[in-house]
């Protein structure tokens, strides 16, 4: 069989076909190669991050630790250095992330559901919103926030960071909003329910996955941003864990690689918990086929 299959590739194409050890084409092991590569740019980092965590004298090399120890944990859990931070940075971005997917979803149902000469235009300025980057705008806003008197208001930067990563919130909330059949909800008008009544009972239960990939979007944005709290947060109590980690570089001189692993590996529990809670609950995303036939 392996034979013939050589004769006729050799027929088509006119030369031997080029293969090594274990019968692999050559392209197949430059493309594991070239995977490998890029899989340790990834693998190395986080090498480091795990084994300097338990280094007491942790430097910016990766290598064994010759007396590990939970020294550097014992360090950060403090409520200066790790849990005021982390409940400030709960607090901006679970704000942010409910702000910014209550106005998406406001925002989007007429886009999904109602056809307007408006709608094309509307979206394609969203998606150049998405592309304008905070940095830009930070200095009027800074200027606003001044004359405002909002500086150092907890409030007032999370609705400020929710406006941020709105546009993109709205281009994926439409989307899946989009895979909800509108005949749901024209049962449901029949039957006398409003369009806000629609939208609570039968929309929004059918795309709640949908909404979780939302949600977490917008809250890892909000749970890594670091420019926006550092120039709009002044106070030390309410600044969130990704400006306090700065405290690390730099201190007494010197940085502390040790305690910076272990503050990073706690600062991303978190965020891998609220993926892993929302890869459980989720299966099939609008489960429709039931609805439909009901």
């Amino acid at each position: 069989m392996v034979t013939s299959q050589r004769r006729g590739l050799l027929l088509v194409t006119g030369r031997r076909p080029t293969a090594v050890a274990g019968g692999l084409p050559r392209g197949r092991w430059a493309a594991n190669a070239a995977l490998a590569v890029i899989g340790m740019c990834f693998v190395l980092p986080l090498a480091w991050l795990l084994l300097a965590s338990v280094d007491p004298h942790a430097g910016y090399q990766t290598r064994w630790p010759q007396s590990p120890s939970f020294a550097n944990f014992t360090a950060v859990l403090t409520p200066e250095l790790l849990f005021r931070p982390l409940a400030n940075s709960l607090l901006l971005s679970a704000g942010t992330a409910i702000v910014n997917l209550a106005a998406a979803v406001l925002a989007a149902y007429p886009l999904s559901r109602y056809q307007s000469r408006f709608n094309k235009p509307f979206l394609y300025a969203i998606l150049f919103g998405t592309s304008l980057p905070v940095t830009a705008i930070m200095v009027p806003v800074y200027g606003l926030f001044v004359q405002l008197q909002l500086l150092d208001s907890m409030p007032a930067t999370i609705f400020f960071m929710a406006t941020t990563t709105l546009p993109m919130a709205i281009w994926m909330t439409k989307n899946f909003m989009d895979s909800v059949p509108l005949e749901l909800e024209e049962a449901a008008w029949m039957d006398g329910a409003s369009g806000l009544a629609t939208l609570r009972r039968i929309v929004l239960p059918l795309m709640r996955q949908g909404l979780g990939v939302v949600f977490i979007f917008v809250f890892i944005q909000a749970w890594g941003n670091f420019f926006v709290p550092f120039i709009l947060l002044l106070s030390a109590a309410k600044q969130p864990a990704a400006v306090s980690v700065f405290s690390f570089f730099g201190q007494h001189g010197a940085i502390a690689y040790g305690e910076l692993a272990a503050f990073s590996i706690v600062y991303s529990v978190p965020v891998l918990i609220l993926y892993a809670a929302v890869a459980r609950g989720s299966g099939d995303a609008f489960a429709l086929s039931g609805a439909m036939k009901g």
